[in-house]
């Protein structure tokens, strides 16, 4: 079965692409550290929203290099407009460099100050620009994905496996485990999954530590996201518990954890693997709203959502465009995700054409 699921998958060219998509983006935002050339709060005060600099790959006087290099920066103050000013300066040139040494962080045990790419220590390299403190925008985005989806995933592992293990019993089982159950359900389906998280959200306490919201707001998404699965998975048990294997089974002895274990869970597992991994876009979408209204991921940490709301207003979008890079990303994670489930869910189907 899964070999014919996997055969299946690989004829969907745009679920592929958007897998391997989706894995370069969790091993960039995985070692960020090492990926990121500056640190997530790490400030230049001389380069406060400075607009995105671009590569070179012919300088000031028209000569071709094979490395692509940056110019040095000329700051200036418009007394007009009351804004910075930023000018390339031609005279001088810092090549990009892969491997350099940078700020020295921590991966497991061990201290490395060896960044991916960078221009060293004479230099400056904003590839999206900075942000109101003259923090490095691209750097903060690997950060704050990893943030982004650390959340995602952990909050749809939660609500998957509850809302299976509620579905496999509501079905098995029935009668009135089963009653109370979808009662239950209709409960939570029948309440407005945003304003119920922005009403949780914003009960929490102010000075909460940032690692304890985090595991809050995974809590929260979790509590609102099982409904769904569960009912999916209880219906599809209904059928499978009047299969002649199952009855075969209960005629041998074997204990309901077994059956549940051995043949439901494995006959469901499918359509559990691919509700995953469309429930993903929905929770980076809702924690990014929190974050973005403040109900979310607070400073010092940094998610997508939070990063998008420094432009939450017209006047900052047209004067530094470049600070919605977040919501680009947001958008382009969204999709590729939605792309992938897409694709398991046609490969997981046999009669899919």
């Amino acid at each position: 079965m899964i070999k014919d699921i996997y055969r299946r998958f690989k004829k969907h060219k745009l679920g592929v692409i958007s897998g391997v998509f989706i894995l370069f983006i969790f091993i960039v935002t995985g070692f960020a550290e090492f990926f990121a050339p500056y640190g997530l709060n790490t400030q230049h005060i001389d380069y406060m929203y400075m607009p995105p600099q671009k590569l070179h790959f012919f300088d000031a006087e028209g000569r071709f290099h094979f490395r692509p290099f940056v110019y040095g920066i000329k700051h200036t103050f418009d007394l007009n407009t009351g804004r910075d000013l930023y000018e390339e300066d031609t005279c001088r040139v810092h090549p990009i460099k892969l491997f350099v040494r940078g700020e020295p962080y921590k991966i497991l045990f061990f201290r490395i100050n060896i960044h991916f790419f960078g221009v060293g220590k004479n230099g400056v390299f904003f590839a999206l620009g900075t942000d109101q403190l003259g923090r490095d925008l691209f750097s903060r985005l690997l950060y704050g994905g990893r943030i982004s989806l650390a959340i995602a995933l952990l909050t749809t592992l939660l609500s998957m496996s509850f809302g299976a293990v509620i579905g496999i019993l509501s079905g098995y089982y029935g009668g009135v485990l089963d009653l109370v159950v979808q009662r239950i359900i209709e409960v939570f389906m029948s309440i407005p999954n945003l304003p119920l998280l922005m009403l949780l959200s914003a009960a929490l306490p102010a000075r909460l530590p940032s690692i304890y919201r985090i595991i809050t707001i995974i809590g929260i998404l979790s509590l609102v996201g099982w409904t769904g699965l569960a009912r999916q998975v209880r219906g599809k048990v209904l059928a499978l518990r009047e299969e002649d294997y199952i009855l075969a089974a209960k005629a041998i002895g074997a204990s309901n954890i077994r059956i549940a274990l051995k043949h439901l869970l494995p006959n469901t597992l499918s359509h559990i693997i691919v509700v995953a991994t469309l429930k993903i876009p929905g929770v980076i979408l809702a924690e990014s709203s929190l974050s973005f209204l403040g109900l979310g991921v607070k400073p010092p940490l940094a998610s997508w959502g939070l990063l998008l709301r420094q432009a939450q207003n017209v006047q900052v979008m047209q004067a530094y465009p470049w600070l919605l890079f977040p919501g680009f990303c947001i958008m382009i994670t969204v999709l590729a995700f939605n792309f992938l489930g897409d694709a398991l869910r046609d490969a997981a189907d046999p009669f899919a054409t």
